[in-house]
């Protein structure tokens, strides 16, 4: 059954959550990095039954780590360093379990697009752009409850990392959006796989990503590849990992080949790197 955020009330959540049967054995966790763009891991009181939690009124995956119950919180880029709240409902009334952020200065890089209006969108654009941001915000807001998530990925195409997430980005001298994924650079047409097992949730040509695809992992883990040459999958669509997704390429709002490697926890984008297996 999937349902998204939108349609599902919390306490909905919580019930549908407490059935998922936990995995046995400890699962292989993303890196803790309690920071903006980074991920949270909460010790969660114990339970027989699987709580739920949600953080800045987002759902948030609880999974069963040996004998704990550990809930896997996507931190926004825009969060405040400081204290902040995980609420939690375990078979009676929420309670609030605090926790801190650290602060983190993100670089700023400074690209030159050939195409001004990739930079200065007209207002036909601008509505596109809109319609573009509904049907991506849908897919990023997947939270799959039947579906066990893999929380360590393997690498979507070869090519070297850049430690471009977070980045604040200026565009022919103006300021926008930080940069919300990883680029790997590699040659175009060099074949992008899914990095772990999954249905494909969107795939279009948008207009500052290029020709992109969303997976959904389950449990709030989504996954999404842009500026691709070539998409070779299609919306509905299941995939294991090593899937063929598509190839690099330089689509959108780009200086040249590479993948935007993006990796969403409930919805919000955090560090790939996180989740990459070394």
């Amino acid at each position: 059954m999937r349902r998204t955020l939108g349609i599902l009330g919390f306490a909905t959540v919580c019930a549908l959550l407490a059935t998922v049967p936990a995995a046995a054995g400890a699962p292989a966790l993303p890196r803790e990095s309690r920071v903006p763009g980074g991920i949270a891991l909460i010790e969660l009181p114990e339970a027989s039954e699987r709580p739920s939690a949600r953080y800045e009124n987002r759902p948030v995956p609880v999974v069963r780590d040996g004998q704990r119950w550990l809930a896997i919180v996507g931190v926004p880029l825009s969060a405040q360093p400081g204290a902040q709240e995980l609420a939690v409902v375990s078979g009676g009334a929420p309670v609030k379990i605090p926790f801190d952020l650290r602060s983190k200065e993100y670089a700023t890089q400074h690209l030159k697009i050939a195409n001004q209006r990739q930079v200065d969108p007209n207002p036909e654009d601008l509505e596109r752009i809109a319609r573009e941001r509904e049907r991506i915000l849908a897919a990023l807001s997947a939270f799959d409850l039947t579906r066990g998530a893999n929380w360590q990925l393997e690498t979507p195409v070869e090519g070297q990392r850049s430690s471009s997430f977070g980045l604040r980005r200026v565009f022919n001298g103006q300021p926008r959006n930080p940069h919300s994924g990883m680029d790997i650079a590699a040659s175009r047409g060099t074949p992008i796989l899914a990095p772990a097992a999954g249905v494909v949730v969107e795939t279009g040509e948008f207009f500052f990503n290029g020709n992109t695809v969303l997976v959904d992992h389950g449990m709030g883990l989504v996954t999404m590849y842009c500026h691709l040459d070539r998409i070779d999958v299609g919306i509905g669509q299941e995939v294991a990992a090593g899937d063929r997704l598509g190839a690099v390429g330089a689509t959108g709002r780009v200086t040249g080949p590479h993948l935007h490697f993006g990796t969403a926890i409930s919805g919000v984008f955090v560090d790939p790197a996180l989740l990459l297996a070394p």
